[in-house]
């Protein structure tokens, strides 16, 4: 018999133990070599290895995120001067601060696959009920927050806009962070263009950014926007199936799941956030119940397959366009 609810949570206890000394290894590895790629990306002599550094300051920025993601759920290095430290400088740089990123990212976890109220730090859901008696103006504006082009450029409309300008501009004493973080960014953006020059601009900021925040963007999309997912009324709504039902499992190659701290394992994450990303894998392999997860991957038939969804149909009980 397979284990659910309240069993399959305490099934999952014995992996949300940190190891202290592989989260301190895995944290210190991925920020010296995401440094050395961004010094590549400036100072190496050659522009095809300059722009490879750069793709790979990218991708390490993916991988530095989720180890901070952790870090903001309490799952490692929790209590750490040092640790807090690390975490909120990067927080600032990646355009995502602590004030902003944690209060959201728990009202998601808290609210994931509700319908109506888990648009906060997710993506909105709507029914197509309620799609179709918008109007034209609200419509459009619904659609283009899914829209592909909007994802990709998670830089510009998820990032720069709405983590740092709307979370400031609509809370300013709260989110501080977020408008010191626009400053810096546009500042260090300002002066390598001023000292050095645009290709610099383009190495060393632009290509890692739109990478990094295109990648995110997607996944966090990929991972409770996908062909099979479940939503449920509040009434409804059970903490365990929304996990199991409405998180996906990315299937991806050992090099990106290396890249991506294992956030492909979604589903396990929002059964117990307290798991650390590098013992994620372990969970699985060791509990049937997490072994027949609703899928994704990152192959375009998929991706496609993802962008296709819009609303929530309530007859057929399933995500669809709006057509």
């Amino acid at each position: 018999m397979m284990l659910q609810g309240k069993e399959l949570i305490l099934a999952t206890k014995p992996f949300a133990q940190e190891i202290r000394y592989k989260s301190w290894i895995y944290t210190v590895s991925t920020l010296l070599l995401l440094l050395l790629s961004l010094a590549g990306a400036l100072l190496l002599p050659h522009f095809l290895l300059q722009l490879a550094c750069s793709v790979l300051a990218g991708l390490l920025i993916v991988r530095m995120f989720v180890i901070y993601h952790d870090h903001q759920h309490h799952t490692i290095l929790h209590r750490s001067p040092l640790a807090n430290a690390i975490m909120t400088v990067f927080g600032v740089y990646v355009l995502a601060p602590t004030s902003i990123w944690k209060r959201s990212h728990d009202h998601h976890h808290k609210h994931n696959s509700k319908l109506f109220s888990a648009d906060i730090g997710s993506y909105p859901v709507f029914t197509r009920k309620k799609f179709l008696s918008l109007a034209p103006a609200r419509q459009r504006a619904y659609l283009a927050t899914r829209h592909p082009l909007t994802i990709t450029f998670g830089y510009l409309s998820m990032f720069l806009l709405g983590m740092c300008l709307k979370s400031f501009l609509s809370s300013p004493r709260k989110h501080l962070d977020a408008l010191l973080a626009l400053v810096l960014h546009i500042s260090v953006s300002v002066a390598v263009l001023l000292l050095l020059d645009w290709q610099s601009w383009l190495l060393f900021i632009f290509i890692p950014f739109f990478i990094a925040c295109g990648i995110g963007a997607y996944l966090f999309y990929a991972q409770h926007n996908f062909p099979g997912v479940s939503f449920n009324s509040n009434e409804d709504w059970c903490y365990h199936e929304a996990a199991l039902l409405s998180s996906s499992y990315i299937k991806m190659h050992p090099v990106m799941a290396w890249f991506t701290g294992n956030i492909g394992y979604h589903h396990i994450h929002h059964l117990n956030a307290r798991i650390p990303f590098y013992r994620l894998p372990e969970a699985m392999k060791a509990i049937p119940a997490l072994q027949q997860p609703k899928t994704t991957s990152l192959r375009f038939r998929d991706i496609r397959a993802c962008f296709r969804l819009k609303v929530w149909d309530v007859e057929t009980q399933q995500m669809a366009g709006v057509k």
